[in-house]
């Protein structure tokens, strides 16, 4: 590992704390010009998933730094104008247009790899790079199909040929339809100035590091390096040149580096309240999670229903500055079902219920019903306070 400098700078676990939530967009007014597209350059990547619930995360994580943006707006600062890629980040992800070059370290890993698993008929490749370039953009269905009728991962040819010409950066995912990539040719989709893999690994990774650090404001080796998925020995190996300083976080027991710019100013200003998805950048990393908020939290849904705790899309409560509680939601017709809330004591009450209300609205719901809280006493008080929040709301 490389030797770390002596720092120069000692942080009390408050102040990283706030760091973190100022460089993350959630202490201090959200800069509401630069909108959606200011929210992933900001964050540097959004994650993508499956899971659909009061919406997807990729829409919940401007909704919990912005407020009750239309998700039509999201969805089309994503993906209209050419201002964005989907590529494998932190994990499948949506990422700032201009980033491009610097995932050209991951592109020419997986020029260079073994295709794992999965078998490409001769000529295939060729085909769908064909069609693309004389039909695009594609889907999958469009191309061919993109299943062989048996379980999920059983791709056929057309689907292995388009991902594998996404990993390699031919071919890039310029929307979702319907959840659907939309693929096209990287070179009718990436600005000429941009399309390029002239970086060296060196130099991509550098910019990874200091990509993260700046969307983090403070963290540890593993809490940079994994933002993007670099390994430990990638960070070691280039944040000395990152710009980032060295720091000391009290109770912290791992060398820590913070961007100079989140040093520079104490992080001061308004704390959003809001319903996090578990994918949300903030939260995305337990251990880190667990060190600044002193909360513990884990994604349920692919644990079977009879071990859950909090339920299968426990979305963690933010409240001044702190995690202070989760609640599983459902939606049936127009009421937002609180299938279960975890409270962090009685203080958490008021802020679980304006968290409840705003998320209920901006989804369409006009009413809201709680089914379990995991502290009895805490219903009833709960849904009183849910009650007064929505007669505010709809006055």
């Amino acid at each position: 590992m490389t030797p770390v400098p002596p720092p120069a700078v000692e942080l009390s676990a408050d102040q990283a704390r706030r760091i973190a939530l100022r460089a993350q967009g959630f202490l201090g007014a959200p800069d509401r010009r630069a909108g959606v597209p200011g929210v992933l350059r900001h964050l540097g990547a959004v994650q993508l998933d499956t899971i659909s619930v009061l919406a997807r995360s990729h829409e919940l994580i401007p909704y919990a730094r912005l407020g009750p943006v239309s998700r039509r707006t999201v969805e089309d600062a994503y993906w209209s104008g050419g201002r964005t890629f989907e590529y494998w980040s932190h994990a499948a992800c949506i990422l700032p247009v201009e980033e491009w070059p610097h995932f050209a370290f991951r592109r020419r890993a997986y020029r260079s790899r073994p295709h794992w698993g999965h078998d490409l008929p001769d000529g295939s490749y060729d085909t769908v790079i064909k069609q693309l370039r004389d039909e695009g953009p594609l889907t999958a269905t469009e191309l061919g199909g993109a299943k062989n009728g048996g379980e999920w991962w059983d791709w056929s040819a057309s689907k292995v040929a388009v991902e594998r010409a996404l990993m390699y950066g031919e071919v890039v995912c310029t929307e979702r339809r319907g959840w659907k990539r939309v693929y096209d040719l990287a070179e009718r989709a990436i600005p000429d100035a941009l399309l390029h893999d002239d970086l060296s690994d060196a130099e991509c990774r550098r910019r990874l590091v200091a990509l993260a650090g700046t969307s983090l404001g403070v963290g540890t080796r593993s809490d940079i390096a994994d933002y993007h998925r670099l390994k430990g020995e990638e960070f070691d190996a280039v944040v000395a040149d990152s710009g980032l300083v060295p720091v000391v976080v009290e109770g912290w027991t791992k060398p820590a580096w913070a961007d100079p710019e989140a040093l520079a100013k104490e992080p001061r200003g308004r704390h959003r309240t809001t319903l996090l998805s578990p994918f949300d950048s903030l939260i995305w990393e337990r251990a880190r999670t667990e060190r600044i908020f002193d909360f513990t939290h884990r994604l349920e849904a692919y644990v079977p229903k009879q071990k859950r705790i909090h339920g299968y899309f426990a979305m963690p409560l933010l409240a001044g500055g702190k995690l202070q509680g989760r609640v599983d939601p459902a939606r049936e017709g127009t009421t937002l079902v609180a299938r279960q809330a975890s409270l962090a004591g009685p203080k958490a009450v008021a802020p679980m219920a304006e968290a409840l209300v705003e998320a209920a609205a901006w989804v369409g719901c006009t009413d809201i019903r709680v089914d379990r809280v995991d502290a009895p006493e805490l219903r009833e008080p709960l849904r009183t306070e849910i009650g007064h929040a929505l007669q505010r709301a709809y006055r």
